[in-house]
């Protein structure tokens, strides 16, 4: 149970290692930054963002800074870049299952789906 996330970069084939990332809660249009981490190299915070005993039922959002991981890997992006930072918003109804948070990201485009 708990929180967690993984991202795979689509551009190069691989964990998307050293993209900073960044977790709130969200309340209506109100966040509260929970904490920010940096992914190892297999694209995964180093522990869950929240276990099972302190994930609560609501709203939360994850915003990863994608135009600063490709600038970093050196990939030569357009000004302005087509993507800067990527925002999930999601929610969470069920604190006795495990909601895993993927994103598959290049420069140009992303998808998310609830992962086990």
């Amino acid at each position: 149970m708990g929180l967690s996330t993984h991202v795979l970069d689509t551009m190069h084939g691989g964990p998307a290692a050293g993209m900073e990332v960044a977790l709130y809660t969200t309340q209506g249009e109100d966040a509260t930054l929970v904490k920010r981490f940096t992914l190892n190299s297999d694209g995964r915070s180093d522990g869950p963002l929240y276990d099972n005993h302190s994930l609560k039922a609501g709203t939360y959002r994850l915003v990863f800074d994608v135009a600063g991981y490709f600038k970093a890997r050196g990939v030569k992006l357009p000004e302005p870049n087509f993507l800067n930072k990527v925002s999930l918003d999601f929610g969470v109804a069920h604190t006795d299952q495990h909601y895993h948070v993927p994103l598959l990201v290049s420069p140009w485009s992303y998808s998310t789906y609830r992962g086990s």
